[in-house]
């Protein structure tokens, strides 16, 4: 039997679709990647991205200049964006060259100075709350501190046909695509590093990561003599690619600062620095995401991590630079984004007294940085400094739910295996070809 077109039955039909959609819409994660690809600009295509970059500076520095004279009349005032783009206006008017920069590019200009504004603001708020950080009022950037421009929208100004990448208003050029782009490509950025260039798409994705029972979480503590130690009791150790470098990376130190400002020889010398530094970050790029990959694939099930305020820990100048190298951020944002995408969460917890606290009796005593085993003086538990301070991390995310290492379980052996050969790490270790 047929039945009306607005029928309660049909009503109810509707009503159950739309449920579905949005039931397999939650199950569904956006998500934005980048996909960083080296290229190969001739000559020609060289001085156009280099005019481009140095363009870009000049008029980020122009637009940052006349903020600065409305800010010193006013203080109070804030910078909107209505604002910005008078003056942006105001400065093609003067100066029509700046119309040789594609649209999108002069608007990534003047969005980087809103967001360095928004960041200034920001923090004003938070010292004004009590906060004991700097304020930082933006800077003019020098050109060795910008090097890329960006399309914020893909209308069609760049593509990739048959291996090459065409860019407008600066032509086409060979491109080193080694994976494909998967998702939908947002912008592409083109930064200069050093005598390369890089094309940066970033594309967004809809994924529908597996659903996982928590049933194995693992704490990890991230520290200097281990870079990382497992509440199952693995400890990682990070090999120190800078100390092997530092001799070549301080002598063109040396040489940089001898050389003639502006000259060709100091140019040259700022190149050779570089490199050196490069090698050093790609070597620790390396090592971070092989490692995050093999905490993911290890076995288990969530994983729980200090919030550290890297920021304040970097204020002991005697451990700055030892903190910057172990570059934590780096490893808790590979570890979170292919946690994300394999159905894992990742959760951070109060740092406070992990290293002081017993993990069997919850006392807390004093633990110096040298002292490197934890000897509880109430129940007198004797086990290695790190791997306690991991045990808390778990408990403190867990709550105290059973079934993991912490409470005394035996590692598997896969688990075991897999960690063999990151004990074991080359330390002259390739670049990593993903972001």
């Amino acid at each position: 039997m047929l039945r009306p077109a607005n029928s309660p039955f049909q009503w109810r039909v509707r009503g159950v679709r739309r449920y579905i959609r949005m039931e397999n819409k939650k199950e569904n994660m956006e998500t934005m990647r980048a996909y960083k690809f080296r290229i190969y600009p001739d000559t020609k295509r060289q001085a156009a991205i280099d005019n481009s970059i140095l363009m870009s500076q000049r008029l980020y520095n122009k637009l940052l200049e006349k903020t600065i004279e409305v800010h010193k009349s006013n203080p109070s005032s804030k910078i909107s964006q209505r604002t910005v783009n008078r003056f942006l206006n105001e400065i093609i008017k003067e100066d029509k060259t700046y119309l040789q920069l594609y649209a999108h590019i002069r608007v990534d200009i003047r969005n980087r100075l809103l967001k360095t504004y928004q960041d200034f603001f920001r923090r004003c708020q938070q010292k004004r709350s009590g906060a004991k950080i700097k304020a930082g009022f933006p800077r003019y950037k020098s050109k060795d501190k910008f090097n890329s421009i960006t399309h914020i929208e893909n209308n069609g100004s760049f593509r990739i046909e048959k291996g090459r990448l065409r860019v407008s208003r600066i032509g086409t050029m060979r491109i080193e695509q080694h994976r494909n782009i998967v998702g939908n490509v947002k912008t592409m950025t083109i930064k200069r590093e050093g005598r390369e260039y890089y094309a940066i798409f970033t594309a967004e994705q809809i994924i529908t990561p597996p659903k996982i029972n928590d049933t194995n979480p693992v704490g990890i503590d991230m520290g200097l003599n281990n870079f990382i130690a497992l509440s199952d009791g693995q400890a990682i150790q990070k090999p120190k690619f800078l100390k092997k470098r530092e001799k070549r990376i301080a002598r063109w130190q040396r040489i940089v600062a001898r050389r003639q400002k502006g000259s060709n020889r100091r140019d040259k010398a700022k190149f050779r620095l570089h490199e050196e530094w490069k090698g050093v970050t790609n070597q620790s790029n390396d090592f971070v995401h092989k490692l995050s990959d093999k905490l993911v694939s290890g076995g288990f099930t969530s994983f729980a991590v200090e919030a550290l305020h890297i920021d304040n820990m970097l204020k002991n100048h005697r451990l700055a630079q030892s903190i910057h190298n172990a570059s934590w951020n780096r490893f808790i944002q590979m570890l979170s984004y292919k946690a994300e995408s394999a159905g894992m969460k990742v959760i951070k917890v109060d740092p406070r007294d992990t290293s002081k606290e017993c993990s069997n009796c919850d006392n807390i005593q004093d633990m110096p940085l040298s002292v490197r085993e934890y000897n509880c003086g109430r129940c007198g538990m004797r086990l290695d400094r790190d791997i306690n301070a991991s045990i808390n991390i778990l408990k403190r995310a867990t709550l105290g739910q059973r079934g993991s290492h912490a409470q005394g379980e035996i590692v598997r052996p896969q688990q075991e295996a897999a960690f063999k050969e990151l004990r074991t790490y080359p330390a002259n270790a390739g670049e990593a070809n993903d972001l």
